[in-house]
């Protein structure tokens, strides 16, 4: 019998904010190479066959003008510059409920929404009594989730899974409980979408996670699951790193600064 061929997907980083910080908000435990550590923000969208498969939604104006970040697009209207319409997108994975990642599920009226189980548990239970931990999510986007899987639109899942031919989804918690990172099946093989698992290469690089943590454990597992997937260093992109719009080409002239490849190699190593 014939085989039908995984798909191959073009695979897109969109910037829409940064964070103006210093090397310390990214390790825990600080850094002793004092000095600025910009973060940028991310949204990214697997296109093939003439359609989307979108990775987080990130958030609104109000949030970042709230959280003093600095908004530089709204990263749901720059999809329309890769061809890609929201209101048609049928698939949006969901690494985990923070406010960047989950922000603008508003704009997607026809999406299901793909999400680990352990994330809504966590988002909605206890541990939201602690500002520590309930300070990364925005109480209305977590509301929002809640309603649209009583409109049966969201699909939970209990560990690694594939979302639709050439997109999986990898559980690895840490940074939030229910955290999970994607890899796509590209042109230049399987590319992991880390989100959140690292935010930098070098807290992958270093053996040295994010300040903010639910499990330093897993976050330190989460490094090790990355590569086990990943086919080379140069195939993990990291969720929040200035220098993935250096090392990978602007998806075209006109989104340059604005949008990026990931389904081509990397022109600088990553090791």
């Amino acid at each position: 019998m014939p085989t039908t061929a995984t798909p191959e997907y073009e695979l897109f980083a969109i910037r829409y904010a940064t964070r103006d910080a210093q090397r310390r908000d990214h390790f825990i435990g600080g850094d002793p190479h004092e000095g600025p550590m910009p973060m940028d923000y991310f949204v990214w969208v697997a296109i093939a066959d003439g359609s989307a498969i979108v990775i987080d939604t990130g958030f609104k104006e109000d949030v970042a003008i709230q959280r003093k970040r600095t908004f530089l697009r709204c990263p749901i209207e720059t999809l329309g510059r890769l061809g890609v319409d929201p209101t048609r997108v049928s698939d949006v994975v969901l690494t985990h409920l923070h406010y960047d990642h989950v922000g603008n599920f508003d704009l997607f009226p026809s999406a299901a929404f793909h999400l680990q189980e352990t994330e809504m548990h966590y988002a909605t239970g206890r541990y939201m009594r602690y500002p520590r931990l309930a300070h990364s999510f925005e109480v209305e986007d977590v509301c929002g989730i809640v309603r649209l899987n009583f409109a049966r639109r969201v699909t939970f899942y209990d560990g690694d899974a594939t979302v639709a031919p050439g997109i999986r989804v990898h559980r690895a918690g840490g940074h939030s409980a229910g955290l999970q990172f994607v890899s796509v099946n590209t042109r230049r093989g399987w590319v992991v979408v880390a989100s959140d698992v690292t935010h930098f290469y070098e807290n992958m690089e270093s053996g040295r996670p994010f300040v903010t943590a639910f499990h330093i454990g897993e976050m330190l597992e989460g490094f090790d699951l990355l590569r086990a997937v990943a086919p080379t260093p140069d195939h993990i992109v990291p969720g929040h790193d200035p220098l993935v719009m250096k090392r990978y080409p602007a998806a075209a002239p006109d989104l340059d600064g604005i949008a990026v490849r990931l389904d081509v190699a990397p022109v600088a190593e990553t090791g």
